[in-house]
């Protein structure tokens, strides 16, 4: 029903009164204007208050990235520091290891040059090569074995190719010219050896 068709039924009623019907109209019409006033009122305020809120959550979230900006540079300089010094004093303990059997390599050329007979200071030497030897193999240094063995590219070096002897020993190992050496199941230096072809 539309607002014609009420206001036909109410004009049939005997208490009817035209006046009441256009201030009914008149208070929606106010009614609906202070509603939009109220709207637009609070869509004013609201975007302030947001803007403000927002401003200040950028803010703090700025002062955070700063933060963690600065925390990053201090780690990376960090780092940095602790690496260099790593570098620089790796191979501290294991010159610190040598010290000792440089004594005794000391020791063993002041009683040579005292020695009457050559196989004292063979002894001596034989003995401190031993020691030499069981502290690199204590750090993970051994020696390649390349003796009548097949040349790999991946830890000899073929300084010399001669013919073979035999022919089974073409492609082998025939001598060894510089010993190799692995660290760790990795060539520390390769074996310079001699090839039979």
């Amino acid at each position: 029903m539309n607002k014609e068709n009420i206001q036909d039924k109410d004009r049939e009623n005997p208490e009817y009164n035209p006046e009441d019907v256009e201030q009914t109209d008149n208070f929606d019409a106010q009614e609906g204007n202070d509603q939009e006033a109220d709207i637009s009122a609070e869509s004013e305020a609201m975007p302030e208050d947001k803007i403000a809120s927002l401003e200040e959550e950028l803010a703090k979230e700025k002062k955070e990235y700063m933060f963690l900006m600065a925390e990053f540079d201090n780690f990376r300089k960090r780092t940095l520091r602790e690496k260099s010094e790593i570098i620089r004093n790796a191979g501290e303990s294991v010159l610190k290891g040598l010290l000792p059997i440089v004594d005794d390599f000391e020791r063993g050329l002041k009683a040579g040059a005292d020695a009457a007979d050559a196989a004292d200071v063979v002894e001596g030497m034989t003995l401190i090569y031993n020691k030499l030897k069981k502290y690199l193999e204590q750090n993970g240094v051994k020696e390649i074995d390349p003796e009548e063995k097949d040349f790999d590219t991946e830890k000899h070096e073929a300084i010399s190719v001669v013919p073979a002897p035999d022919e089974s020993l073409k492609g082998k190992i025939l001598d060894t010219v510089e010993k190799g050496y692995m660290i760790n199941d990795k060539v520390l230096r390769h074996a310079k050896v001699v090839v039979g072809q």
